[in-house]
């Protein structure tokens, strides 16, 4: 559900003063000193208003079709064939991103905007229409690769029209765009379904995201375009995709039963997975390399370890402490809430180092996991979740914006669009990695092996300490220009006589 960036304590030599190679766009000179600049000036308001809007919009139709597609499923008498909608989704999106990327690379980035727009369109006319699940389902599949296209060319615009200064601004309206959908998607969708039809739901999205096709025209005047690369060459990259599409699918499943046969499509779709981001994501991700590969790799664990307890924190509180459905999602609010302010005040900071930013973000997830971990075994009150969970999503919107602030400052043009898509692939990837292990001891605990308390509360120090153990990557993330002088985190470095 978010973006991301990143920063120095000594000041560097800015990109725009260093020698670029001459396949590689060079950036304008004094491109971050307009740190005061909004993304609501005159040069940008358009844009602005197009890509926050976009976002709203996918951000609804995830929550809003949540909450419709039960009763849609019951409707077309298709409730054996539910999971698929969600599964197909998955896949294509995942599809969608590679595609995406390997085209913004080789031609630009409007090409996948305005047919991902086309897509995303004809997906919701089409599933407001259905009259047979797989008709649905196949809808959802549209949906899916448009939403993959879409995000990855988003990131590619941000990245070209957006001067360096501005971008975190950009990141935190991002992440402020998903409260209102948040807070009132599920509702309004519930109330549509309810008294006028689930179609609605579909169907009645779809002319604001024409609209807001339009808003994005004079953005797309704006991007370049050039001659197709190895990138695109390299079609194999797309069957890499898909097979990581279905490994993602099978990690995923994992926690919905614990059949033979489902650990053991889980391990094949873990190694399906593994295979297919060793070829999609770049060289050197796995050990957080600095540059790009440390940024996808911050990504992957920060969204995997919030999603793996975001998704049991209701569980917790109606299981353990029996709070009512509503009261039990009052904490995902308040995190919702908390994330955006977070966003916002990196935004508004000037120079801040990012790697201080990222350790300080998952200082408090894990402190938001520890306080959960204590909630799930009922050693203090339930309402101690209303504390300790929107602390971490205040963390949250400190270090996944600064993540995705740190991925374009050190992509190049060459490769923005392929890195964009890494970036998300690595967010799916995890996302589906921790809350299938998530999933596997809440069913655990349902097939009555473990206590409830005992399977939340794993999950929660799991996560917690995979949160702490990954602050020692944090100097990672620094910039590429940091001289030899500078230390860990941005301070300078003592040398011993």
């Amino acid at each position: 559900m978010c973006f991301g960036r990143a920063k120095p304590f000594l000041r560097p030599p800015r990109l725009s003063e260093v020698t670029v190679d001459n396949s590689r766009r060079s950036r304008k000179p004094g491109r971050r000193s307009r740190s005061t600049a909004s993304i609501f000036a005159p040069r940008y308001r358009i844009t602005t208003l197009a890509i926050v809007t976009l976002m709203t919009i996918i951000a609804f139709e995830a929550l809003a079709v949540a909450t419709a597609l039960p009763t849609a499923a019951r409707s077309l008498h298709g409730l054996a064939s539910y999971g698929w909608a969600f599964t197909g989704f998955l896949v294509a999106s995942v599809v969608g991103m590679v595609a995406s990327g390997m085209h913004a690379d080789s031609r630009g980035a409007r090409s996948p905007l305005l047919i991902g727009l086309v897509l995303f369109i004809s997906g919701l006319l089409v599933g407001g229409v259905a009259e047979s699940m797989w008709v649905l389902v196949a809808a959802r599949v549209v949906q899916g690769l448009a939403v993959g296209l879409l995000i990855t060319a988003m990131y590619v615009v941000m990245g070209e029209v957006y001067d360096d200064a501005i971008r975190p601004k950009m990141f935190a309206a991002l992440a402020t765009s998903w409260i209102v959908p948040g807070l009132v998607g599920p509702v309004v969708a519930g109330w549509i379904t309810e008294h006028l039809s689930w179609r609605w739901v579909f169907g009645g999205l779809a002319p604001f995201v024409a609209i807001t096709g339009l808003m994005l025209l004079p953005a797309l005047r704006q991007l370049r375009t050039h001659t197709a690369s190895g990138a695109m060459r390299d079609r194999r990259r797309i069957g890499f995709a898909v097979l990581t599409a279905l490994g993602i699918a099978g990690v995923a499943d994992l926690g919905e039963s614990q059949s033979v046969l489902s650990v053991l499509l889980g391990i094949l779709g873990l190694a399906a997975m593994v295979f297919g981001l060793r070829r999609l994501l770049p060289a050197g991700t796995a050990g957080f390399v600095v540059g790009v590969p440390a940024a996808i790799a911050f990504r992957g664990v920060l969204s995997g370890v919030f999603s793996g307890m975001e998704i049991i924190v209701p569980l917790t509180l109606t299981v353990q402490h029996h709070y009512s459905p509503t009261l039990a999602g009052m904490p995902l609010m308040l995190t919702a809430i908390s994330w955006a302010a977070a966003s916002q005040i990196q935004g508004r900071l000037r120079d801040p180092n990012r790697a201080v930013l990222v350790a300080l973000g998952l200082t408090l997830i894990a402190a938001g996991g520890f306080g959960m971990a204590v909630v799930a075994v009922r050693a203090v009150p339930g309402w101690t979740a209303f504390l300790c969970w929107p602390v971490a999503g205040f963390g949250a919107g400190f270090a996944l914006t600064s993540a995705s602030v740190v991925l374009l400052e050190h992509t190049t043009d060459a490769d923005r669009g392929s890195d964009s898509a890494a970036f998300q692939l690595s967010d799916s990837a995890m996302s589906a990695l921790f809350t299938g292990f998530s999933g596997a001891l809440v069913a655990s605990a349902a097939h009555g092996r473990i206590s409830y308390g005992a399977g939340f509360a794993t999950v929660y120090l799991t996560m917690a300490i995979v949160a702490v153990l990954t602050i020692l990557r944090a100097p990672r993330l620094r910039p590429k220009s940091v001289p030899d002088g500078v230390g860990p985190l941005g301070a300078p470095r003592v040398v011993s006589s």
